[in-house]
């Protein structure tokens, strides 16, 4: 049976796909999200407290659902990727690249020579099994993994085009809220300034070969995203949907609460 990345497959037919980031490090809500219909899940190992056994965990959990499993690497670090792509993760997003040197780094610590430098060994890592799949395995990694560079700085920006341009790079990954940190407004994406810098970064990436990534912006719908040109969003993770979802309830309960007719009869409860 071929391994088959099903996210990637998608994008490059000009289906939109979504994602989610696991940043909560916990097996049940991965399983919850992934059986919600995501396409891909990304495992958030720049900011999230999971280490490789527990991204095991994660993937296990999701793996009858059926989302690509993916992961954002803490750096642009060639012994990290290599241990994530061994762990069986098909897609990597490596943050804070600035220029195609950085970009041609991240894509040869993705692939086996003569092509990368990855470290040899998926017969004895669960990429293939624990080398039940080496075959398949093998066959699969050349096309089959999904590598992304984020571009989340100004200097990033001015260098799209090179960056681009270097071969083995799958998609461009546009992060909004770095960006806006890096011109000076911190947590701030929807300032003047920054809006107007994030169209011109927008009309950049569109003149690219490349799959376009992003997250969903405060205030924006995911349909206004994918109208900017974006094959990947990541809407949501696993902390904010639960956060979302406990916030809404106990907000309408409080509102319902304060609208209760009182009752005349009510017994009055003393205080201890």
């Amino acid at each position: 049976m071929a391994i088959i990345n099903t996210c990637k497959k998608k994008m490059l037919k000009g289906e939109p796909v979504i994602g989610a980031w696991l940043s909560m490090g916990s097996p049940i809500a991965a399983e919850i999200v992934a059986n919600a219909g995501y396409d891909a899940v990304i495992m958030d190992h720049e900011h999230g407290p999971g280490d490789f056994l527990n991204a095991i965990s994660l993937m296990q959990a999701v793996a009858e659902a059926g989302p690509t499993p993916m992961m954002r690497v803490p750096w642009n670090d060639t012994v990290y990727i290599k241990r994530a792509l061994d762990i069986g993760v098909m897609g990597i997003i490596v943050p804070y690249v600035q220029n195609a040197e950085e970009a041609r780094a991240a894509v040869a610590a993705c692939h086996y020579p003569t092509a990368g430098i990855r470290g040899v060994a998926p017969h004895a890592a669960r990429c293939s099994r624990w080398g039940a799949r080496l075959s398949e395995y093998r066959q699969a990694v050349p096309k089959q993994l999904l590598v992304m560079c984020q571009i989340e700085t100004a200097e990033a920006v001015e260098n799209i085009e090179e960056i681009a341009a270097v071969d083995g790079l799958d998609m461009l990954f546009m992060g909004p809220g770095d960006i806006a940190a890096s011109l000076g407004h911190v947590m701030d994406p929807t300032h003047p300034e920054v809006v107007k810098f994030l169209d011109y970064t927008e009309r950049k990436l569109r003149k690219t070969n490349k799959l376009l990534g992003t997250v969903t912006r405060p205030g924006q719908t995911l349909k206004w995203t994918y109208e900017r040109g974006y094959d990947l969003v990541i809407a949501a993770s696993d902390a904010k949907l639960v956060g979302a979802g406990a916030q809404a309830q106990v907000d309408g309960f409080r509102e319902k609460l304060l609208k209760r007719p009182k009752r005349p009869n009510a017994p009055h409860r003393k205080a201890r």
